[in-house]
């Protein structure tokens, strides 16, 4: 199947290895030609790692399924399948997406990465709105397989029911959200729990490092292979039901401290701007966030190897 990336930048050039290495031929545009050349470079040196790291077999031949393309009509032409990335305001996405229909095969699906923007918003003005949806990755898409899938009331049931299943064959493991809310699922999650964090920090009840390593060397050693709800299920004797009768209680309280806490103050951002540049100069975070991938790639590879000895 033959498939456009619209906006070649971090989440673009991640979207074409994911396709790619389900078998599908993809094709990149960015209204910035130089875009498409950075991302065809990074792509032909990540291939190769991830084929090294388990992730991938035969990285040059799922490279060679990835091409640029000059034009938007050149990159829409004969698709079944397109995904936007362009920056993250309404306007801009709904002028692309009006070209789009214009230039696009009437039966393409016409998917965006947008993060927070209802598709009732984006995709409202077109003519053929009912093939349009959400499907919002984590970032980097070809090593986080998370994606969310969110139709308006105007999206065909078969649209959603049919990217769900490109996005699984493309090695995705994707949700649905069942309606519409503003930041989906994935960041209003992550939303709370940084809006918690900022508060403790702001507060003076901890530091930012070690507010990370309460993440990091504590609750996401769990959630990196349970969820939240699968936690607690396991953290009573009888499961989620003993659960919270043990302790909705306590959740309850504190949950009614956090609520009537006043909001975190504009200036945690230089706070932890000033902590974080300690331990990592600006000029040193594109290598920063070179070492996440190699450890993602390490934590996919492991994950994979032991989905097989899951109880279910």
């Amino acid at each position: 199947m033959k498939t456009a990336i619209l906006g070649s930048g971090l989440i673009g050039r991640s979207w074409a290895m994911v396709f790619a290495r389900g078998g599908h031929d993809v094709v990149l545009w960015d209204q910035d030609s130089a875009q498409v050349d950075k991302a065809l470079a990074h792509i032909a040196k990540t291939l190769p790692e991830m084929e090294e790291a388990g992730l991938i077999d035969a990285a040059a031949e799922v490279g060679s399924r990835i091409t640029g393309a000059a034009t938007l009509a050149e990159a829409v032409s004969g698709v079944a399948f397109i995904q936007e990335n362009i920056v993250e305001r309404a306007e801009p996405k709904q002028q692309l997406f009006a070209e789009v229909e214009r230039l696009a095969p009437a039966d393409a699906i016409i998917s965006s990465s947008t993060s927070a923007i209802m598709p009732s918003v984006i995709f409202a003005a077109l003519g053929s709105r009912q093939r349009c949806v959400v499907s919002h990755p984590l970032n980097p898409p070809h090593l986080a397989p998370i994606v969310e899938l969110c139709g308006a009331a105007f999206t065909s049931p078969d649209v959603v029911a049919r990217t769900r299943d490109f996005m699984m064959s493309c090695g995705m493991s994707p949700i649905t959200v069942k309606r519409e809310i503003e930041g989906f699922i994935l960041n209003r999650l992550q939303f709370a729990l940084l809006n918690e964090a900022f508060r403790l920090i702001a507060g003076g009840f901890v530091t930012a490092e070690d507010l990370d390593k309460t993440i990091k060397d504590g609750l996401a050693l769990r959630w990196s292979f349970m969820g939240p709800i699968e936690t607690i299920d396991l953290n009573a004797p009888q499961g989620v039901a003993d659960y919270l009768q043990r302790y909705s209680q306590t959740i309850r309280g504190v949950v009614d401290t956090q609520s009537a806490s006043a909001p975190w103050p504009d200036s945690v951002g230089t706070t932890l701007d000033v902590e974080r540049r300690a331990v990592v100069p600006r000029n040193k975070l594109a290598d920063a966030t070179a070492w996440r991938d190699r450890r993602l790639m390490a934590l996919a590879a492991h994950k994979r190897s032991q989905e097989k000895k899951t109880p279910r």
